[in-house]
């Protein structure tokens, strides 16, 4: 994976009213940590961020470059992931970043997303592919993050899937996690309900008709047995 390069200024105030005067003068307001340091205050050029991190997926090693001098030393070069970028929800401005510095020598864990391929079995036959995780937790060293973890899905059929287990990583990348759990399957077609039959469906105007089927059912049962209907005369007719 590539190595992105920012650069970086201290920055001073911790007021809201000083971060909206950054935001104001082009900067975004970003904060560095890690385990083995002191949270640390930035500054880092908007435009910037937007160009090179705003696209970014998953875990993207970073190089954070300071162009000053002392006191500014210790944030000469860092190496860092991005771990959060706050935007506005309506402007889609970019107000907050967080970067997390790493140890290139240790390994980490970090999630990869997961970029699905090819036009499934199943889906040729009417199934659908129904993808259950975007996103799979890795463990590696910062040098050896992949930009994205591939799935071929074009032998897959209907009701089968692609387990954590079965992934092909990059040497020196391992897949954290129960090997069995599923991160893609392949649903079988939506079966529509077919309609009532029209004798099994009452209509709405069904109730008269229920109720004269009701009062003739005297009529019937008389004249089956050569009796005249209740509410006639024997000698009308």
């Amino acid at each position: 994976m590539e190595t992105v390069e920012v650069h970086i200024e201290r920055r001073t105030g911790s007021r809201k009213s000083d971060a909206r005067k950054l935001r104001r003068s082009g900067k975004v307001p970003a904060v560095l940590y890690g385990p083995k340091r002191a949270t640390a205050s930035l500054a880092v050029d908007a435009e910037e961020v937007e160009r090179k991190l705003a696209h970014l997926e998953g875990s993207h090693l970073i190089r954070l470059v300071h162009d000053g001098h002392a006191p500014e030393a210790e944030l000469h070069e860092r190496m860092v992931l991005l771990r959060e970028m706050q935007r506005h929800p309506v402007t889609g401005e970019v107000l907050h970043a967080d970067f997390y510095e790493v140890n290139l020598t240790e390994r980490l864990t970090v999630s990869v997303p997961l970029r699905f391929v090819g036009k499934p079995v199943g889906v040729v036959e009417g199934g659908i592919l129904q993808p259950i995780q975007r996103e799979v937790e890795v463990e590696c060293l910062p040098t050896e993050i992949p930009e994205f973890v591939e799935i071929d899905v074009s032998a897959l059929r209907i009701h089968e899937a692609v387990h954590v287990g079965e992934l092909r990583l990059p040497e020196g990348v391992t897949a954290l996690g129960d090997a069995a759990r599923p991160l893609v399957t392949v649903l079988p077609p939506t079966v529509e309900e077919k309609p009532a039959e029209a004798a099994e469906a009452a209509p709405v105007e069904g109730a008269p008709a229920e109720a004269g089927a009701a009062a003739a059912a005297p009529a019937a049962e008389a004249a089956a047995a050569g009796k005249p209907a209740a509410g006639k005369k024997g000698g009308e007719g």
